[in-house]
């Protein structure tokens, strides 16, 4: 049984749990742009097509707001676009939104960063062409976080018309306070099967990890400090994400793996949900 994930593997829905979901639907629709699919008066589901669940948000009761780099959980979810032309037009609404917004050249990406009300962080990013991509000596994606050419990626969208996500649009990375790297390292690479793309570990005390020869499905970094603690059960961030295998059969093989070293699966009609070593929920499907 090979132990490296199929080069096809994608990221699915995120959940993030909301202290205010009227106030996280307006965000989520008119700064990162996506819409509403379906919502109840504690929930919404959000999409970039107007079919498929991209985003979604459940409101908790008394909740308490997670601050930055105070927990294992989510560091921030990266939304891929399709082009630097659709990069441009989320810049530029950014910028009439008034929002702080980060950024940075990766060299294989360009990418901003913004947070929603609940401290989640936000990426939104769009890749260079693979061609482009280059390694080091030990096999690391060569990444860097230079200043982006800002007036270049605007230049692109010049009368382009910013209408939210484009269709095409992606959940490109995820990336984690975890507790502990190599715990983490272990469950991911040599259990699950993922690859490492970059070992930063020393350096940045960060792990990227990838598929297929992605410059990287999910990073990893111990930011918010050594064996961090959990958000409280009332604390906003991650619920859950996804992980959407090709076929049943190499989804169960995943699970086989991990089930091997004791983790511990549930399963609701089909959808199997282990949780890693920092207590971060992974479900794992299959496309259909």
């Amino acid at each position: 049984m090979s132990t490296t994930l199929p080069p096809d593997i994608k990221l699915g829905l995120v959940k993030l749990n909301v202290s205010n979901l009227e106030r996280s639907i307006r965000f989520y629709l008119e700064i990162v742009g996506l819409k509403v699919l379906q919502s109840t008066s504690t929930q919404a589901e959000l999409t970039v097509d107007g079919i498929h669940p991209f985003l979604l948000l459940e409101e908790i009761p008394h909740a308490q707001v997670t601050q930055r780099r105070s927990a294992a959980g989510l560091y921030h979810f990266a939304i891929l676009l399709p082009s630097r032309k659709d990069l441009g037009a989320s810049l530029r609404n950014l910028i009439q939104s008034g929002i702080h917004i980060g950024q940075a050249d990766h060299l294989v990406s360009e990418a901003l960063y913004i947070t929603d009300p609940d401290n989640n962080g936000i990426e939104i990013y769009c890749d260079r062409p693979r061609n482009t991509w280059r390694r080091d000596e030990n096999g690391n994606y060569i990444m860097a976080s230079d200043p982006i050419d800002w007036e270049g990626v605007l230049k692109e969208a010049e009368g382009f018309e910013w209408s939210g996500l484009p269709v095409g649009s992606t959940m490109g990375n995820i990336h984690f306070h975890v507790k502990n790297l190599q715990k983490s390292r272990e469950f991911y690479c040599d259990v699950l099967g993922f690859d490492v793309a970059v070992d930063a570990s020393e350096t940045m005390k960060a792990l990227f990890i990838s598929a297929g020869g992605y410059h990287h499905h999910i990073g990893m970094n111990i930011w918010a400090g050594e064996e961090a603690p959990s958000r409280p059960s009332n604390g906003t961030g991650l619920e859950y994400y996804t992980l959407i295998f090709p076929t049943e059969k190499t989804r169960n093989e995943a699970l086989e793996r991990l089930q091997s070293v004791g983790v511990q699966a549930t399963d609701l009609d089909d959808v199997l949900t282990v949780t890693d070593p920092s207590g971060i929920q992974l479900r794992l499907l299959f496309a259909e």
